[in-house]
């Protein structure tokens, strides 16, 4: 944190008014909000992989270059494990059509006309922007081509497929996919095109009403079936097929204005090919993350996709693979894979579940006063310990204030322990958060202590709070213990 906050002092000229954490995502990276003294803001990124951060910036500055709509890059530090970008917001496309999927997955028109635009603007990223992409600044592999295919077809195999017990010919089932390899990588002008890779709708950002995208540093050459096969049979997103249908068309349109020998009834056939391939592929990260990393999410969403590969079989999508088309088949129609809704997680319930909505309680205090009480009968909660941190309160000029006050908070984060300190705090709250909604708990507690109660354990309980209400919307009680302070931040979802 140390280098990005250098980073952006070198860059700005001044150090920034504030810092706020950002939750994590999927990868490893760690963003920041920062803020200048005009309350303009950048994000700021902490990458372990270098070489992943060097193809971030190196795509998002010559897409930027090629007026996509990407991200500015406005600093890079000298070894590449932080840089600063634009900020695009708090919006993304998955926030924007939260709406449609609380109605029963009903989009209207809003939502249609945004999905629209944003493939739009998709097709000008996959030709124009990619144009003069120097591949091998990019992360490997850097085409899709039969042995991309076969890693993920073996992803499937290996980590979903064989879990499941169900018997199939290895050896035939391998010719398949061989040959289903084959005829996916196999058209020389997908090396005219830029394969975004993880194209959702949670890596698109709104921006004054437009559509941004962010998290493609996993690009590579590739056909534009994927992107496509990719963002409209996201499991979780559950669009209608006549909305599918509607996309297609406009996506076809746009792309037919820059590509005009493109052949929309070829192209139809071969995007087939890819949602299957999307499907398994799929199943295979969800086998990867939900059976053997037991993460709930990805368990809850392989009945999704089950249920899109179920309505693609019916189709004839494996039709040109027999052992491939009859492992499918067979392994749809497994019981595990036709539970009733209602049966689903019923083997995991306890009496303690299902009592929410969850609130949280946070709390700052003095060790010297005693560990604060917990009223909810559960015994309590987590306890931190904030005098390792550089404490404000050793100087003057900041003893009569406190940890909400502005002076204090500029001491703290241009310190950076405080900020350190946090982010540890920040992981075990978000797993913590995360699986009490899931299983209905009411209650949970965090609490602060410092020497007087007054600037670090403030600050840190502050802080907490705002990031869970922020982050999961639930409504959250802060106690400010020894200087009489109490707010409530009322649920928002």
């Amino acid at each position: 944190m140390k280098e990005l906050l250098s980073l952006y002092k070198h860059w700005k000229g001044q150090a920034p008014l504030k810092v706020e954490t950002l939750p994590k995502a999927g990868s490893n990276r760690q963003y920041v909000r920062i803020y200048a003294n005009n309350n303009e803001s950048v994000i700021g990124v902490i990458g372990p992989s270098t070489h992943e951060n060097h193809c971030f910036v190196y795509l998002a500055r010559h897409f930027s270059e090629a007026g996509m709509p990407m991200p500015h890059i406005y600093a890079v530090s000298d070894d590449e494990t932080c840089y600063i970008q634009q900020d695009l917001g708090h919006e993304s496309l998955y926030d924007a059509l939260a709406n449609a999927r609380k109605n029963g997955y009903n989009y209207g028109q809003e939502e249609v006309a945004l999905l629209e635009k944003t493939l739009r603007m998709l097709a000008h990223v996959q030709v124009e922007g990619g144009k003069g992409i120097d591949y091998e600044q990019c992360l490997p592999p850097i085409r899709f081509d039969h042995q991309a295919a076969m890693f993920d077809l073996n992803y499937f195999k290996y980590s979903f497929l064989k879990t499941t017990d169900l018997p199939f010919n290895e050896i035939e089932l391998e010719r398949d996919m061989q040959q289903f390899a084959k005829d996916l990588a196999g058209n020389e002008q997908d090396d005219h095109y830029f394969l975004y890779r993880d194209f959702q709708a949670r890596n698109v950002m709104l921006c004054d009403g437009a559509p941004y995208f962010i998290d493609f540093q996993g690009g590579m050459q590739g056909p534009l079936q994927y992107d496509i096969a990719s963002f409209l049979w996201q499991a979780s997103a559950r669009y209608p097929q006549t909305l599918r249908e509607q996309l297609i068309d406009a996506y076809l349109a746009e792309l037919q204005q820059i590509v005009p020998q493109l052949n929309s009834n070829a192209f139809r056939q071969r995007l087939q090919q890819f949602v299957l391939f999307r499907i398994l592929q799929v199943l295979g990260a969800y086998g990867l993350r939900g059976y053997f990393e037991r993460k709930k999410y990805f368990l809850d969403s392989i009945p999704l996709a089950i249920q899109n590969l179920r309505r693609l079989l019916l189709e004839g999508a494996a039709t040109p693979y027999p052992c491939l088309n009859d492992t499918l088949h067979r392994m749809v129609e497994l019981p595990q894979f036709n539970q009733k809704p209602e049966e689903l997680g019923q083997a995991t319930k306890s009496k303690y579940d299902g009592q929410g909505p969850l609130v949280v309680r946070v709390f700052s205090f003095s060790y010297k006063k005693g560990i604060p009480e917990d009223t909810s009968g559960n015994g309590g909660g987590y306890v931190f310990d904030c005098r390792s941190t550089h404490n404000p309160g050793r100087y003057e000029q900041y003893k009569p204030l406190t940890g909400l006050d502005a002076p204090v908070i500029k001491f703290l984060e241009d310190d950076g322990e405080i900020l350190t300190f946090l982010d540890s705090v920040y992981k075990l709250a978000d797993a913590h958060v995360t699986r009490y909604m899931e299983r209905g708990f009411t209650n949970l507690m965090f609490s602060f202590g410092c020497t007087g109660g007054r600037h670090r354990s403030v600050y840190s309980a502050q802080h907490l709070a705002e990031h869970i209400h922020q982050k999961f919307g639930i409504e959250v009680h802060i106690c400010h213990r020894e200087q009489g302070i109490s707010d409530t931040l009322n649920a928002t979802k």
